[in-house]
């Protein structure tokens, strides 16, 4: 990557759920850019693991425990931070099950933290950017916005909702100097989709791991690192003619997978 582009010197950083996964990824090529980066995650291990990692590269991060669910968590850790000039919604849990045998339970716990978590970000971090004179959104979508999906009711409308939500952020704060786009991935290998796996299909590892590979056109699973790299782009002053967005990065999932 030419040094040169994608700079995010002298700006502020959030990332929620930055300490696994995709949000580990772009939590570090962040930092590696510039970024002084925030990271927001209930699982404060795995945020100090992440911020060590990009201190001990000489990148600047701090960790914030909080559970993005509580408007009020929320808001008295983004007003502490005070300074936001990229908010990533990323933070997200996945369920599985249909229309007919989600329980009321899972449902709300899935709303509560892929939508009211989204919310309560942006409700928190929007009026920080405006006093500021703008900043950029992105959220983290997936192809269960685009394309149906077995056995992904509750899922697929929350991301269904950060589809919608990214389009109506981009539209009211247009004048505000403030971006937002959304970024829809298809199935990335993570220490999640691995224990998805172990747990589900015991025994049977390497074959379901093949089988959803394959379920890609391109035929692997995508690298935490490539949906990063979309995120600083779309993150950077670079992107500056882009609002209202939504981006898959996918191996041709939506578009190939018929």
């Amino acid at each position: 990557m030419n040094q040169q582009m994608f700079q995010l010197n002298n700006k502020s950083a959030i990332i929620t759920g930055g300490g696994s996964g995709i949000g580990r990824a772009m939590s570090i090529l962040f930092a590696k850019q510039g970024a002084e980066v925030h990271i927001i995650e209930l699982n404060a291990e795995a945020a100090t693991d992440t911020v060590n990692e990009i201190t001990a590269a000489g990148g600047k991060a701090v960790a914030h425990t909080c559970d993005v669910s509580k408007q009020q968590q929320v808001v008295d850790v983004f007003d502490a931070i005070s300074k936001i000039d990229i908010l990533v919604n990323n933070a997200g849990i996945a369920h599985i099950g249909r229309a007919d045998n989600t329980s009321e339970a899972d449902f709300d716990r899935i709303y509560n933290v892929n939508i009211k978590g989204v919310y309560n970000c942006l409700f928190a971090a929007i009026p920080l950017m405006k006093a500021r004179g703008g900043g950029v959104i992105l959220n983290t979508a997936s192809v269960a916005a685009h394309v149906g999906i077995t056995d992904r009711f509750a899922y697929s409308t929350s991301k269904g909702a950060i589809h919608a939500m990214t389009l109506s952020v981009a539209r009211d704060y247009l004048h505000d100097g403030i971006r937002c786009n959304s970024i829809s991935p298809a199935r990335v290998h993570t220490p999640f989709v691995d224990g998805f796996i172990a747990k589900n299909y015991a025994g049977k590892e390497e074959e379901i791991f093949e089988k959803l590979s394959k379920s890609q056109p391109i035929g692997r699973m995508g690298q935490p690192e490539e949906v990063a790299a979309l995120a600083l782009y779309l993150c950077s002053d670079e992107a500056g003619f882009i609002t209202g967005s939504d981006y898959p990065v996918d191996g041709g999932f939506i578009t190939l997978n018929n």
